[in-house]
């Protein structure tokens, strides 16, 4: 069928249509009209008489538009033109109905997302569906001012979140690098137990080493440190919490037991910033005596997860230890870092538990409390980072046919601070990490 374009003055309604529109009913039409254009042609009849459109041409007239696009049925007996006028107003109004959980969500985001939605014919949002919009739109601001919403969830599989990790990862970042060839599968990990090594203490994966994940280390910084602070990581590990912290404006400090882990990362820093990152390698149950000078801003680290993945044959190394000389050395290191920390700053440990080779939880987490506590340090916040699924459904139905386990896949975020909490926070300063800064900030070397 042919579209012509006709002047609405020379549209004649059908005298006997039995179908109101009310005033109200052309404000809204006149509202959909300006919003998204005419673009439901009018049906008419061989001489111009309107079929169906009659509310559209009214309320066309009332914006002075001086055509509308219209289809001609020519076709149509005057009999079934007359049939049709009826039947294209009652079939609308005993349509199908409304899915109403569909609506309430489609309403919802669309009114989070500026609409006035009394332009597509609601005269208001109902009470529930108001309450879900203005939380999308609570939301949409706290991302705008922190980055993302400071809830107790953070969910790394969202498609910002990934862009921005591979932003990082772009820069040449390589934190695998210094101990792919060293890596051991931990003795508590025991496939009868249906664990997966792979799926234990990294927040990112690479080719099964554990890679830290830039994108919380980013908001760790900008949340609980100030810029132009110091941050002392006691587990330094790869390259990427030095790297971020340069880009962030902080100055890092991290000690690491493997020399081949601190030649890698410093092999790295030609993608840092300046204040340059520095890596010291030698045993952190010395951090207090090697970084003695340092007064801290923040204290920021991922530990080793017992031995869950063993770094080396170092007997020193803190993963070859049974767990209860694990928790010993871990608590003396977090009461050393924690030493080096000004009064007023905050501290934040990313960790998840660990099965022993009974497959039972040695309770990691509570542990790392506790190891705060006993430094002097409140518990202050936690949160959880939701983390990749990868292969996990492939393993969890195995796992969880034979032992009821669940599959993880989540980390803990735990928070302290040393002193007063508030005051930690004054000193940190205003947040600067809005998502416009985090996706428009260059990141080059």
């Amino acid at each position: 069928m042919t579209i012509e374009h006709l002047a609405t003055s020379s549209l004649v309604p059908y005298a006997r249509n039995a179908k109101k529109h009310d005033p109200a009913q052309i404000s809204k039409l006149c509202g959909s009209i300006k919003e998204f254009g005419f673009n439901n042609p009018v049906l008419i009849d061989k001489d111009n008489g309107i079929i169906a459109g009659h509310g559209r041409v009214m309320a066309a007239q009332s914006l002075g538009l001086e055509t509308v696009p219209c289809i001609r049925l020519g076709h149509l007996t005057d009999t079934q033109r007359r049939a049709y006028i009826l039947a294209d107003n009652r079939l609308a109004e005993i349509g199908g109905g409304w899915d109403e959980e569909m609506l309430k969500l489609e309403l919802a985001d669309l009114a989070a997302l500026g609409l006035d939605v009394t332009e597509l014919g609601f005269d208001e949002l109902p009470a529930d569906m108001q309450e879900a919009a203005d939380l999308a739109d609570a939301k949409k601001t706290l991302s705008e001012k922190f980055g993302v919403p400071p809830f107790t969830v953070l969910n790394a599989r969202e498609g910002w979140w990934q862009d921005r990790k591979r932003a990082w990862l772009a820069l040449g970042i390589k934190s695998e690098e210094g101990r792919g060839g060293e890596l051991h599968k931990g003795e508590t990990i025991d496939s009868k137990n249906g664990d997966d090594w792979k799926g234990g203490r990294s927040a990112w994966q690479n080719e099964g080493t554990s890679i830290f994940d830039p994108v919380l280390c980013e908001l760790a910084y900008r949340w609980f440190s100030p810029e132009g602070g110091i941050i002392l990581d006691p587990f330094a590990g790869g390259s990427v919490r030095g790297i971020v912290a340069s880009h962030c404006g902080r100055q890092y400090v991290g000690m690491d037991l493997r020399e081949e882990q601190v030649q890698a990362n410093r092999s790295q820093a030609n993608v840092a910033q300046d204040p340059q990152p520095v890596w010291h390698c030698g045993d952190s149950r010395t951090i207090d005596h090697v970084c003695k000078d340092i007064k801290a801003d923040m204290v920021f680290s991922c530990p080793p997860y017992a031995d869950l993945e063993v770094y080396s044959e170092d007997p020193n190394d803190l993963s070859t230890l049974k767990y209860p000389e694990f928790k010993a050395a871990y608590f003396e290191i977090i009461q050393k870092a924690c030493s080096l920390l000004k009064p007023n700053t905050f501290a934040c440990f990313v960790v998840g538990d660990v099965r022993d080779k009974k497959g039972n939880y040695y309770n990691f987490v509570g542990d790392t409390v506790e190891a705060f506590r006993a430094a002097g340090l409140h518990y202050y916040n936690e949160a959880i980072l939701v983390t990749a699924v990868g292969s996990l459904p492939i393993r969890a139905g195995r796992q969880f046919a034979a032992s009821r386990k669940l599959g993880k896949t989540h980390q803990n975020i735990l928070v302290f601070a040393k002193g007063d909490g508030k005051q930690a926070a004054a000193n940190c300063g205003e947040v600067k990490a809005t998502m416009q800064a985090l996706e428009a900030e260059e990141l080059s070397a």
